[in-house]
């Protein structure tokens, strides 16, 4: 059994403990308000960019669609983009994104397809290197960027495009965690390359008018399919974004709710020891008064 003053100090521990989770679930629902914002403000654009990107594909086919639209014709090799975050505490936000990109590695494997790994974040990274690292090719850590905008989307869609533009995969997926409410994330799957619209994406209505694009569709869609894309990963990194900090506000105020039962259960184990070692006093002073 241990004595009163392990248990003091073993409640002191927890109660330290349980301030600091309060006060990293106050940080993590100050900055989920803001993350929050900035990733339901960019899905209207995002959504919108992808309508008129399925506009003008629906137009042009063949060669003479830009080559990011039609990409390389096989879909031998693979490239998976897994975004997760650079910190942990946060529940199993990154294992859900991990476990999403995993099945797909798995389905590849199984139909003889060759797969390569884009690690955006080191949780996600630190997760995937276990059985698969062989298969990371590239590593981008976004930890020095202090606010997630353009310039950190731009990071991951440079790197992107200078693999395609190498040739070193035919197919790019992005692997995120679409954010939905403080306790429910949903790991997301979005073709990049080739360029395809989001499921439930459909072209406008056009209520039988006919546009006439100067300069032609192939032309415009070159220009835009970067915007496009860079749109969407920007996108992704603010739904992440917002879902890590749900989730580390969810798994914060779990681990307090937990800390405080925790010092419930001691104290009460720490008062019945006490009262246990005073009784046992007792009966020795009663019992050397009774001797004498």
């Amino acid at each position: 059994m241990p004595s009163l003053k392990e248990f003091r100090v073993r409640i002191a521990s927890v109660k330290s403990t349980q301030k600091i989770t309060k006060a990293m679930q106050m940080v993590a629902a100050a900055k989920l308000k803001r993350a929050q914002s900035q990733a339901e403000a960019a899905r209207p654009y995002a959504q919108r960019m992808a309508r008129v990107i399925a506009n003008l594909a629906a137009a042009v086919s063949g060669d003479s669609a830009p080559l990011l639209l039609r990409g390389t014709g096989n879909e031998q090799v693979h490239l998976l983009v897994v975004m997760t975050s650079e910190r942990g505490l946060c529940g199993g936000f990154n294992t859900q994104i991990v476990r999403a990109a995993r099945e797909k590695i798995n389905e590849l494997i199984r139909a003889g397809k060759t797969v390569k790994i884009l690690a955006v974040g080191k949780k996600g990274r630190d997760q995937l290197k276990r059985d698969h690292a062989d298969k990371i090719v590239r590593f981008i850590d976004l930890s020095g960027f202090r606010n997630i905008n353009a310039d950190a989307s731009g990071v991951v869609r440079e790197a992107v495009l200078e693999m395609f533009a190498a040739g070193e995969f035919d197919v790019a997926t992005l692997f995120f965690s679409q954010f939905k409410s403080v306790i429910s994330q949903v790991p997301t799957a979005l073709q990049l390359i080739p360029a395809r619209a989001p499921a439930g994406v459909t072209p406008p209505d056009l209520k039988g008018a006919v546009y006439e694009y100067e300069p032609n569709e192939e032309e415009i869609l070159e220009a835009l399919l970067p915007l496009y894309l860079n749109g969407q990963i920007l996108q992704a990194l603010l739904e992440n974004q917002a879902g890590f900090y749900g989730a580390q506000m969810s798994a914060m105020d779990n681990a307090t709710r937990n800390a405080g039962d925790l010092i419930k259960k001691l104290t009460t184990r720490y008062n019945r020891q006490r009262q246990a070692n005073i009784t046992k006093e007792l009966i020795e002073i009663i019992s050397g008064a009774e001797a004498l």
